[in-house]
């Protein structure tokens, strides 16, 4: 899994984790029915429109809010292969690499527009948009080890079984 290519779906600024997937759906772990209600409340209609390896490309702060593991796990599940925004809350961050959901901070987020296709390299940190590439810090190789087994779970559950 080290290049990632889709299509981009856009979003703004501070888009925080009850929009990713209200609070009212919080009834449930199951990744399939929350993935039914991502992103809801931003975009009534993303659920119908967002296919299998998709991206979201969005701005400042995405994943603020509560510490929820829901909302990695509902775009996970929905299909989205990564989100790349400017920047990102540090729990989401976390909870992202530890459910398997790869993301990715890169300055020039305003430059991608929804409907384009990306192709991002984790190894050597660039996007490419057609004939644009843009550089972001590579991520570190344990990291990256912990998004190709699916996640902190998945991982540990390898190394005990090495």
């Amino acid at each position: 899994m080290s290049t990632i290519s889709g299509k981009v779906w856009c979003f703004g600024d501070n888009i925080d984790t009850d929009l990713i997937i209200a609070a009212r759906y919080l009834n449930t772990s199951d990744p399939k029915e929350l993935a039914k209600h991502v992103m809801e409340d931003k975009d009534p209609e993303f659920v119908n429109k967002v296919k299998a390896g998709d991206i979201i490309v969005a701005g400042e702060n995405f994943g603020c809010g509560s510490s929820r593991e829901h909302a990695p796990i509902a775009l996970k599940a929905a299909g989205v292969s990564a989100v790349v925004a400017k920047s990102f809350a540090r729990i989401f961050y976390r909870n992202a690499f530890n459910t398997g959901l790869p993301i990715f901070e890169l300055a020039e987020t305003d430059t991608i527009q929804e409907g384009e296709s990306i192709s991002i390299s984790m190894e050597s940190g660039e996007v490419k948009n057609g004939a644009k590439t843009y550089k972001f810090t590579p991520i570190p190789p344990f990291m990256q080890e912990l998004i190709g087994c699916g996640g902190l779970m998945n991982y540990a559950k390898k190394e005990i079984m090495k």
